[in-house]
């Protein structure tokens, strides 16, 4: 195993927990604006995964399960961006974490076109080094003009693309793997807490019309789908407040209907 699961926390105990589990991408490099507009109205938990090529979608859930354990986080929020909302479904259907609630964003059941997901790993698998430098560099000059009044953004710009490397590419390239061959359609059926979902208007890589489609079809206790104009795939890194805002909003909601329904 070339690094362990890493995790960090923000915010007071006293607060209701969000667990944020990143995207294909693996880190929390991208949610920089996001952590800065939940400041002081939630418990930010975070996480960067290993680089594995090994785990398989269970063994992501006991690495998430293990590290809050380890940190005495036994109840809480998830919040799964993209790949992580396969964790997600995981770690819900084996109950061992008190899950309060789910949100996707970015996210999905299964994904929807299959032959996307083979070709974007067949696609990861073969690009070189060199191209994907090339590549970042072009995303960075392009991000740090779009966030250059953000410093959080912009921090985590740098770092997302210090650690693209090697590793890094092959790491991302087994988790389209993964993506290509789960299905937790029957977890989202049964699922006994409430769902929720976000994502950019502008998204190529998860086609939200069909997974809203599905969610809203299947998923008896999916409570809103909400479509972000202004942004993308990413919908946590550009469209920060706009994402803390209904997140906050519903966790304090669902709060309010469990209590409506004690004894």
């Amino acid at each position: 195993m070339p690094e362990d699961l890493q995790m960090r926390i923000h915010g007071d105990a006293s607060l209701p927990t969000l667990i944020y589990l990143p995207g294909l991408h693996g880190d929390w490099t991208l949610v920089g604006g996001f952590r800065r507009a939940l400041l002081g109205r939630l418990r930010f938990v975070e996480v960067t995964y290993p680089r594995t090529l090994e785990w398989s979608v269970e063994e992501y859930a006991d690495g998430v399960e293990k590290a809050l354990s380890e940190r005495g986080i036994v109840r809480g929020w998830l919040l799964g961006e993209s790949f992580s909302s396969q964790v997600v479904w995981s770690l819900v259907s084996r109950a061992r974490f008190q899950a309060e609630g789910v949100i996707l964003a970015g996210g999905f059941v299964r994904h929807p076109a299959q032959w996307a997901v083979r070709l974007a790993e067949r696609i990861c698998g073969g690009i070189s080094l060199s191209l994907l430098a090339r590549v970042m560099f072009s995303y960075a000059r392009l991000a740090r003009f779009r966030y250059r009044h953000s410093p959080e953004t912009l921090a985590g710009i740098q770092e997302f693309i210090d650690r693209r490397t090697e590793l890094d590419r092959r790491a991302a390239q087994h988790r389209l793997h993964l993506v290509a061959r789960n299905n937790p359609s029957s977890i989202a059926r049964q699922i006994q807490v409430p769902v929720y979902a976000l994502t950019g208007l502008f998204d190529p890589v998860v086609p939200w019309l069909f997974v809203r489609r599905w969610l809203r079809r299947h998923c008896p206790l999916l409570r809103e789908y909400r479509i972000v104009w202004r942004a993308d795939h990413n919908v946590l890194g550009t469209a920060p407040a706009i994402a803390a805002d209904l997140v906050v909003r519903w966790i304090s909601e669902a709060s309010k209907f469990r209590l409506a329904e004690s004894p």
